[in-house]
């Protein structure tokens, strides 16, 4: 089996995973001040079970969205097909590779693995960092997995422009 690569800015490939981006503006959206608050403890759109139907369907994800010191989630759920490029995915190991400008985290169905050097699972990234975070080491055809990225622009002194993925792909292996 060779490795296979579906490209998550493709409608083509996201229609083989039943997948729709989504855009929420902010660390809470919908809330005030884009619920950015001293000293808040968590924020819920991190969440598998979040309900981001509201938030805006997006297919472009390099747009560069909102200015200056700014925060917003990319969600993504994909379903997992039997096959890809005619290959069986069944328990196979999968990977989504993603670039977030300025800077990002990756929270993988409600988790973020934090212990990057232990795992290579690391999902909290610095300036312009590609990241690569495992989905699942065993792939289950028709298993549903929800990618939430939260992008923040930066560097948080004096951001510039907006904030963006420069790509998002899933890996087979």
């Amino acid at each position: 089996m060779s490795q296979q690569i579906i490209d998550l800015e493709n409608a083509e490939h996201r229609g083989w995973l039943n997948a729709q981006w989504r855009y929420g503006e902010g660390l809470v959206p919908g809330e005030p001040n884009g619920g950015l608050v001293n000293e808040l403890a968590e924020t819920p759109a991190r969440l598998a079970d979040y309900d981001d139907s509201s938030w805006d369907r997006i297919d472009d994800i390099q747009l560069g969205r909102s200015t200056g010191f700014c925060f917003g989630w990319y969600r993504i759920t994909v379903t997992l097909p039997e096959t890809i490029g005619g290959d069986a995915i069944a328990g196979r190991a999968v990977f989504l590779e993603t670039c977030v400008d300025d800077y990002g985290e990756i929270w993988i169905d409600g988790e973020c693995d934090k212990a990057f050097g232990e795992t290579g699972r690391g999902c909290v990234s610095g300036f312009n960092y590609p990241q690569r975070v495992c989905i699942t080491e065993g792939a289950e055809p028709g298993g549903q997995h929800v990618i939430a990225i939260l992008a923040v622009n930066g560097p948080f002194g004096r951001p510039g422009g907006g904030i963006f993925l420069r790509y998002a792909r899933l890996i087979v292996e």
